[in-house]
């Protein structure tokens, strides 16, 4: 099967099963999405939905937060993963929302990496689920997932992924398949025992040919 074909089958597959993909953190406008994400750094969505709600009503606005310490923001997040490093980015991007952006979170990519605790993982979630672009973030499911489907081949890092999936995909689809390809990554192409027995992939899937 051709790579071209691999991604026609995964493309068709996903858009019959998860037909309306979206990401599994709560927010409620852009600026919480951005927190949240940083938070999501080598952490489960799951840990970071139990404490941002304590978090945002404490901190709703990058105005507010811009006032907190890394101590203060610390006393919310003190269970995620990486607590002391992600409170000081927090109150360091916050301050920069503020003083660069008048609070407002950036639509461009240059403007995001600009942002403490922000890099091009978390600059293209926020511009494909804030912003409708056609960015793709790859975290450690998309990476994973990409290269055993074969929509990637060798690929050793998130950019080279990223380029890759992003020289394949319709435009129109990038968003969608970035929430396609990590959502199949946490509930069946997981890292450890994937349950290929229940995926619809098999007939394209170059790690289950390879495997059977």
């Amino acid at each position: 099967m051709t790579t071209r074909q691999r991604y026609e089958e995964a493309l068709r597959y996903f858009a019959e099963v998860m037909p309306a993909p979206e990401t599994e953190l709560h927010y409620a406008d852009p600026f919480q999405l951005l927190v949240a994400v940083i938070l999501s750094a080598q952490c489960t969505d799951k840990r970071v939905n139990m404490i941002t709600p304590a978090l945002f009503a404490a901190y709703p606005t990058a105005e507010a937060m811009a006032t907190a310490t890394p101590e203060d923001i610390f006393a919310y997040i003190s269970s995620v993963s990486y607590p002391n490093n992600k409170a000081k980015a927090l109150a360091g991007m916050a301050r920069r929302l503020v003083d660069g952006f008048g609070g407002r979170v950036p639509d461009n990519m240059d403007d995001l990496l600009t942002l403490p605790g922000v890099g091009r993982k978390t600059a293209n979630v926020v511009l494909a689920v804030i912003y409708g672009k056609a960015a793709m973030a790859v975290d450690t499911h998309v990476f994973r997932v990409a290269e055993r489907i074969g929509l990637t081949t060798g690929s050793t890092t998130p950019l080279t992924t990223e380029r890759a999936l992003m020289k394949h995909l319709p435009e129109e689809l990038v968003g969608k398949a970035h929430h396609w390809l990590i959502l199949h990554g946490r509930y069946t192409c997981r890292a450890r025992n994937p349950k290929c027995d229940e995926c619809g992939l098999q007939h394209a899937c170059r790690y289950f040919q390879k495997k059977s």
